[in-house]
């Protein structure tokens, strides 16, 4: 058995249009992970924290090239050597704005990022933001991972190719609201059975408009058990899991190597 990894799900509030106030918030909520007796070894974000779905405001929200969350968050990472999926941020750039996660290893070095590919219509995403490009791939002590946003994963195809490409866990920063709360469940089960894989949801909580985010920060095992799960409320959400159980189930049920994909 390799050492449990320690998780914790930030599970916040979001302020939208509110940058310092996301901030600051963020910040407290880390300094209280970071300070737990049993301090977690990752800690995720939810997704777009930094300014919430302010979208007609968003040219003027982003963080350039990301440069303050990066700066703030290295530093913290290598501070308290701990991994940090950064959730993900209104990310400015010369040729738009991106909807991105950063991530950190213990040394504080950035190990991946990630801008979101599917833009979320219903949303108006991509009247306001430009979609990514390439997928999201880093590692875990050792072990590769994957990183998706919340309506990444309506789209299966994208998950399997992570795990081909070797994830063992799955990262999904989101912004979901009622009153899809079955369907966030249930995709986020479904990911993790038919990838036999760890899913490590984290949504935001609060209201903005009349959108009602409901939490329900999720950890799931590679049989599609829930571990872990917040209710409604902002809270910081722990668990732990061991890599080793990814290729004791991918062992009993050999799904990957039974695939036929000259077929489909």
């Amino acid at each position: 058995m390799t050492q449990p990894l320690r998780i914790a799900l930030l599970q916040m509030n979001i302020e939208v249009g509110q940058p310092e106030a996301n901030f600051a918030k963020l910040a407290s909520m880390l300094e209280e992970a970071a300070s737990q007796p049993n301090k977690p070894d990752v800690i995720v974000f939810p997704e777009m924290w930094n300014t919430g779905y302010a979208l007609t405001e968003i040219t003027t929200l982003a963080d350039p090239k990301g440069e303050r969350t990066i700066a703030y968050l290295s530093e913290f990472s290598r501070k308290h050597g701990i991994h940090i999926i950064a959730g993900s941020i209104a990310e400015g750039r010369e040729d738009g704005v991106y909807n991105t996660i950063f991530a950190f290893d213990r040394e504080g070095n950035r190990n991946g990022d990630y801008s979101k590919i599917h833009l979320f219509r219903l949303m108006d995403e991509e009247k306001y933001l430009a979609a990514g490009d390439k997928l999201g791939k880093l590692e875990i002590e050792g072990a590769g991972a994957g990183m998706m946003i919340c309506y990444d994963i309506r789209f299966p195809e994208l998950a399997r190719k992570l795990a081909l490409d070797g994830a063992k866990l799955l990262f999904v920063p989101a912004e979901w609201p009622h009153p899809r709360l079955h369907h966030w469940r249930t995709l986020l089960t479904a990911r993790a059975i038919e990838n036999q894989m760890f899913v490590i949801a984290c949504n935001r909580v609060g209201i903005s408009g009349e959108t009602h985010f409901f939490g329900h920060s999720m950890v799931l095992d590679p049989w599609g058990e829930t571990l872990a799960e917040a209710g409604e409320e902002e809270t910081i959400l722990y668990a732990e899991i061991d890599l080793s159980l990814v290729d004791t189930v991918r062992g009993k049920i050999p799904v990957f190597e039974d695939r036929r994909p000259s077929l489909y």
